[in-house]
């Protein structure tokens, strides 16, 4: 599957009280330049993801439920640390979804908003929590955010 994704900093915390959250914690078994392999549990389910990297807005996404004590057991024992921890709220604005991300831990004051497109070129509207885009840097893909967390960065 093909998976067109933007990237957003957020420059207010209002989408809380229209969105539905959730826990998630994630790890890397594998950060190459051009694929990874995340493992996730959301809302006490397991995941397994495989991604390539990016070219532009896209890239080709995998994603596989597994047992959660197998999740479980890849977090703790196979996956870089530290594990992101997060809570993802997930909000419909002007008629598509968005992803907030606040981060918790090593990542903590970092907030990131994502919206999935159909096409690279598909028209949406900007909520007004979001500050600006950062599709293109790197910083804020959550497979560098494992291995550089948030709080290590000295130019936010």
């Amino acid at each position: 599957m093909i998976e067109i994704e933007r990237k957003f900093l957020v420059k207010n915390l209002d989408f809380v009280k229209y969105g539905v959250p959730c826990r998630i914690k994630q790890g890397y078994v594998c950060t190459e330049n051009d694929r990874v392999v995340r493992v996730r549990i959301k809302d006490k389910k397991g995941y397994l993801t495989i991604k390539t990297a990016a070219t532009g807005f896209a890239h080709r996404e995998f994603e596989y439920e597994i047992p959660l004590p197998d999740a479980q057991y890849m977090l703790d024992n196979m996956c870089t640390k530290p594990i992101i921890d997060k809570v993802r709220f997930e909000l419909i604005h002007k008629g598509k979804k968005w992803e907030i991300d606040v981060f918790n831990a090593e990542n903590e004051g970092l907030v990131i908003a994502e919206i999935e497109l159909q096409s690279k070129d598909e028209a949406f509207k900007i909520p007004p929590f979001i500050d600006r885009e950062v599709t293109d840097d790197h910083r804020y893909y959550n497979s560098y955010i494992a291995l550089h967390p948030f709080n290590t960065w000295r130019d936010r």
